[in-house]
């Protein structure tokens, strides 16, 4: 490892003359808490970044956050992937952005060990980064559970690469369905099986069966009662934030559709592309998505920071490490106690909800540090949850009262695009949902983009081509953002 010469610890990338003399505030995770809090610092610290008495550095391995609770509507052609995304250079114009990714942090001397595409290049290997205060914001990455052949075939549904990814693999089966003379290839081709029954799992088999199910017209010898679409969930409920009524009627709604739901049921193995489940059913497929929960990043564990049992940074109701000074940390990185309910040890839930409000409170708060101001706690109760369940169709639980169906997705649709950032990523979106009710839907895969070089070699002789056999779909796993 490489410390720089510099004992601030300087930027990569930045000339000897531009260092400034400020504090230095480390944002480590460009998701929704590290995006959050850098846009409220930017703007609350306004005057101490225009004089150079502090700067906002934030790290993250993409120069995007991605507005999660789209991904399903991308993976369906719904909206444009590049709307799902927001570029954080645009939004944070007075902070540092370094792609890149902070692989361990001593916070007892202050110092981050940062990783970037240019250290790769370079040979140099990693750098040390000095900060003044640190906000600790990785996110988490997919759980995943010793599955036999889940590394190999399983499809994450994390990341926007991973939603785009099943779109045209889903597509892309259905394309072998439609040509080959084998009879047991064409129904794995046409079985999808899902493995989660949260937000994420049920979102996206709902989009995805609906757009597989609208694709069907288009092919001569595919009817959508030829799809075959399996949820699989250990507990016995699925979408358990919508409360267990709403929830219910989610499970009926599906099953309407011939999507088979399996409650209290586990996947035992998905090798050779047959998936066995604790039931004893045995499904050959070539789609295993696997959206069973999250754990925290791996980069928690490599700090000297306190953590609970569940990996997760014990924190303050102020949103600072707890037993810690100059550190700070919220959503899925961090054990918010939640001092709005009567259990003095219920923790805040790690959903969108309560991270973009924790960011703010968490900006807030660091600014008033600086400036010798008393701290506020973090409450919020929580206003409910809306989920989709395909075009159309959707169940929602806001303020103790439930909707389902048509209401219901529409109440989806307008909460999530309040809070997609920017208003320029809202009038795209609306555009977009506005233009699909005027024409039908995009059904293209465009699978060939995750090979894009495979024709050039081709032609040079280095490869058979497009038509190259692919490595099994979901390989590598989601990133931490």
């Amino acid at each position: 490892m490489v410390k720089e010469a510099d004992s601030r610890g300087q930027i990569p990338g930045t000339p000897p003359s531009a260092r400034p003399c400020g504090k230095r505030l480390l944002v480590l995770g460009g998701g929704y808490v590290g995006m959050y809090t850098a846009l409220h610092l930017q703007h609350r610290l306004k005057g101490e970044l225009a004089h150079g008495a502090a700067e906002i550095v934030l790290i993250t391995p993409d120069p995007y956050m991605t507005y999660q609770p789209f991904l399903p509507e991308a993976a369906a052609g719904s909206i444009s992937p590049a709307h799902v995304v927001v570029p954080l250079r645009r939004v944070l114009s007075k902070c540092r952005i370094i792609i890149g990714e902070a692989t361990a942090v001593d916070h007892a001397k202050r110092t981050a060990t940062v990783t970037t595409l240019a250290t790769e290049e370079e040979g140099t290997g990693a750098t040390e980064l000095t900060y003044d205060e640190l906000v600790i914001a990785p996110g988490s990455i997919s759980r995943t559970l010793p599955v036999p052949g889940l590394a190999a075939y399983g499809i994450g549904f994390k990341t926007l690469e991973e939603a785009i990814g099943l779109r045209n693999h889903v597509i892309e089966q259905m394309d072998i369905a439609s040509s080959t003379r084998d009879p047991a290839l064409r129904d794995a081709a046409l079985t999808f099986v899902f493995v989660g029954g949260g937000y994420a799992g049920v979102e996206a088999l709902g989009e995805l069966e609906d757009m597989a199910r609208y694709t069907a017209r288009y092919y001569h010898n595919i009817k959508p009662a030829d799809l075959k679409w399996i949820l699989v969930e250990a507990s016995d409920r699925i979408l358990p934030e919508v409360g267990e009524e709403m929830g219910g009627y989610a499970i009926r709604e599906l099953r309407s559709r011939n999507i088979d739901v399996r409650l209290e049921t586990r996947l035992d193995s998905c090798e050779n592309r047959i998936a066995r489940l604790s039931d004893g059913s045995r499904f050959p497929t070539r789609t295993v998505v696997w959206t069973a929960g999250v754990k925290p990043a791996p980069l928690l564990a490599a700090t000297d920071l306190p953590r609970n049992s569940h990996g997760r940074l014990r924190c303050t109701p102020r949103l600072t490490v707890e037993g810690t000074e100059h550190a700070w940390a919220a959503g899925d990185a961090a054990a918010v106690p939640d001092i709005t309910s009567d259990d003095p040890d219920a923790l805040c839930a790690p959903n969108a909800q309560h991270a973009v409000r924790q960011a703010k409170v968490l900006a807030e708060n660091l600014a008033a540090s600086l400036h010798g101001k008393p701290l506020k706690e973090y409450a919020h109760r929580n206003a409910g949850s809306v989920a989709s369940l395909g075009l159309h169709r959707g169940v929602a639980h806001v303020y103790g009262r439930k909707f389902k169906g048509y209401p219901a997705w529409l109440m989806h649709r307008i909460y999530h695009l309040s809070r997609v950032p920017t208003l320029n990523r809202k009038a795209r979106i609306l555009a977009e949902w506005t233009l699909s009710g005027l024409f039908k839907r995009e059904i293209v895969s465009l699978g060939s983009l995750e090979h894009p070089r495979a024709e050039f070699e081709q032609a040079a002789g280095g490869g058979t081509g497009r038509n190259t056999p692919k490595p099994p779909s979901g390989g590598g796993g989601p990133r931490s953002t």
